[in-house]
């Protein structure tokens, strides 16, 4: 029978992901010389090529992907003996570690802990504010246990590492300055704003979602101003510099003063999708359950209060 070593499966799968043996080696704090030698033993074991030349780098062979796919399975089963034997040993206690962008931060993440105090106290859960990139070479890498993303910057569902629960459809309103011609007119459409001057970010996940939704309306945004925080943004909004499409769930950072009209767009209903991701397998463990249901609950309690 083949002899199956996890450790060398576990590192012929970081190469596939981070692509060249150096990276490989970085992120498993080995040297390339261990990652190669390491990898020339998987082969001989298995009595197959897992490596081939391409240029000066490696390439993995389809051997190799056909391992892979088996070793998923394999994987995933362990993920799940180590949540069965952590809730074995912690019962109502334990550690979970989320990473999460920074406007579910207060909307959803904050709400799901106190809750978890309330009701299990012995639960620690640790925060950290990520972007998706990084939320999820984090989760890859074990670091953290739950990462909290836009859907759109989610793995795909089809991703064999990772299990994706969805969480939230935030709605997206226009953010007017006062005396705006728009700013009290009925049945508003993101049609209607198809010459206004718009203020988003240069890139990343908001420059994607804005241009997204005004595409669907049926125009491009001409962006007027580059800016990533909510802040910077509705001061520009409320000089009258121009408009922005602002998420309902970021309402602490939303609040402008007296020179900013908020519109919903119910004709439209443009939105954004939260999702939450863990390591697959991972979801059955007791706590890590116990955390996505009071996140589960927060974003209903928020779904209620923006259709109220």
């Amino acid at each position: 029978m083949t002899e199956w070593d996890i450790k060398k499966l576990q590192i012929l799968r970081t190469l596939r992901d981070r692509g060249t043996v150096t990276a490989t080696a970085e992120a498993l704090l080995m040297t390339p010389s261990a990652v190669s030698q390491q990898l020339t033993n998987l082969a001989r074991q298995l009595g197959v090529p897992v490596l081939e030349a391409q240029g000066r780098r490696v390439r993995l062979t389809d051997a190799a992907h056909l391992v892979l796919r088996h070793a998923e399975a394999v994987f995933a089963q362990l993920e799940r003996a180590d949540a069965e034997l952590d809730g074995y040993l912690r019962g109502e206690a334990g550690e979970v570690r989320v990473a999460a962008f920074s406007t579910a931060v207060p909307a959803l993440v904050v709400p799901a802990v106190r809750q978890l105090r309330s009701e299990h106290p012995g639960l620690d859960v640790r925060i950290r504010e990520a972007e998706a990139a990084e939320a999820y070479e984090l989760l890859s890498a074990g670091e953290v246990d739950l990462a909290l993303s836009l859907a759109a910057h989610a793995p795909s569902a089809r991703d064999p590492k990772f299990s994706r629960v969805p969480l939230l459809a935030d709605p997206l309103d226009v953010a007017l300055p006062a005396g705006h011609p728009h700013a009290d007119a009925p049945g508003l459409r993101l049609a209607d704003l198809a010459a206004e001057p718009w203020i988003f970010g240069g890139s990343g996940p908001w420059s994607e979602i804005t241009t997204a939704a005004c595409e669907a309306a049926g125009f491009v945004p001409e962006q007027a101003h580059s800016a990533s925080g909510w802040t910077a943004i509705l001061a520009m909004v409320e000089a009258g510099m121009g408009i922005a499409l602002v998420p309902r769930m970021a309402s602490a950072e939303r609040r402008g003063g007296a020179g900013i009209v908020m519109r919903v767009l119910a004709a439209d209903q443009p939105r954004r999708h939260v999702v939450a991701a863990v390591r697959r397998g991972a979801e059955e463990g007791p706590a890590v359950t116990r955390v996505l249901g009071a996140l589960r609950q927060a974003a209903a309690q928020r779904e209620t209060v923006q259709q109220n």
